[in-house]
């Protein structure tokens, strides 16, 4: 419930921040030794736990928790590099990028595996899907869509009760938005269907995950397409209305990353919090935080899992970037 309560305060606007930060906290502000500079896609409500987690075993660190979008994480540690030590998104062909580009420290032996890191340079230490959810009042009496094409026919036989109440991510701002979207047309057409369908439902366009389910919890929107699932459950906890629906034809799962700056002027600190995201986290951090932690089987190959590989560089490419979103243009901006 302090996180909760955490969250509505730190959504009021602070008008003397020097940075215009979604969200900025300091946690352990007395400690004497070094402090941490994090730059994250991850609501504070939900990082919280773990930063007080990593405090308290290391009570001489302290964390100044800085929220941005996934877009402007990357533009932020392009331009000052040496302005944060840590770096968290879940946009992962952004940060792949960024590792690649050379903005990560080189850390050698995190036991983690192969497939959840990439070059010793960036950590994998969640898996979330991308979710479908439903404000149940638009579906009372009916069946509630399991996967795309279900979706697809229930807004076209009812378009004028959807009509400008469907959401999902506007992927020309949106990091995670752009990668969830390539992902899906990646992996079936039913994807541009969906969108056109959405698009001639006067769709409506989101920034962030969090937003769309507030819509949908007072029926600003009735389906949300895309919603990351860790906010999703959060969100929906309690909310009789909404229903969170991991849809059966596939699923988009993606695995929020971590980084140390190659910048950080705190070197020594900035790989102690990494390797406790990653390896160390104990039990009651599991229990506390509702960020799934990554597990060995999520890494099979019965999971639709994002890989970190060189395949998520595909459409940061600037022609394939531009010719994505001219066709998600033409699809959703009718």
């Amino acid at each position: 419930m302090r996180y909760l309560i955490a969250l509505v305060l730190l959504a009021v606007p602070c008008l003397g921040w020097a940075d215009d930060w979604e969200d900025r906290l300091i946690f352990n502000e007395s400690a004497e030794g070094p402090r941490l500079r994090v730059i994250s896609s991850t609501d504070t409500v939900l990082f919280a736990p773990v930063i007080e987690g990593f405090v308290a075993e290391n009570p001489r660190i302290s964390v100044e928790y800085l929220v941005s979008g996934t877009a402007d994480i990357n533009r932020r540690v392009r331009a000052t590099p040496d302005a944060f030590d840590v770096i968290i998104s879940s946009a992962m062909d952004l940060q792949l990028k960024l590792a690649n580009d050379g903005f990560a420290l080189p850390i050698d032996d995190v036991p983690v595996p192969h497939w959840a890191q990439w070059h010793h340079s960036l950590f994998a230490f969640t898996s979330e899907p991308a979710t479908i959810v439903i404000n149940r009042t638009a579906f009372e009496g009916q069946p509630i869509p399991q996967t795309r094409q279900s979706l697809i026919e229930a807004l076209r036989k009812r378009p004028e009760e959807f009509r400008g109440k469907v959401g999902t991510y506007d992927v020309r701002q949106s990091g995670l938005g752009y990668l969830f979207a390539t992902q899906d047309a990646r992996a079936s057409e039913t994807y541009w269907r969906l969108m056109e369908v959405m698009g001639g439902l006067d769709v409506r366009l989101y920034c962030c995950s969090g937003e769309m389910i507030n819509d949908l919890a007072d029926g600003s929107i009735l389906v949300a397409y895309n919603v990351l699932g860790s906010y999703a459950a959060v969100r929906a906890e309690g909310k009789d209305a909404l229903e969170v629906v991991l849809p059966s034809d596939f699923q988009t799962i993606m695995m929020r990353t971590a980084m140390v700056s190659k910048a950080t002027p705190e070197p020594k600190a900035a790989e102690l919090l990494l390797r406790y995201l990653v390896t160390e986290r104990p039990a009651v951090a599991e229990e506390a935080s509702p960020l799934p932690l990554l597990q060995p089987s999520d890494g099979s190959d019965g999971r639709e899992t994002i890989g970190l590989d060189p395949a998520l560089l595909t459409f940061l490419d600037g022609l394939k970037r531009t010719k994505f979103l001219s066709a998600w243009e033409d699809a959703v901006i009718q």
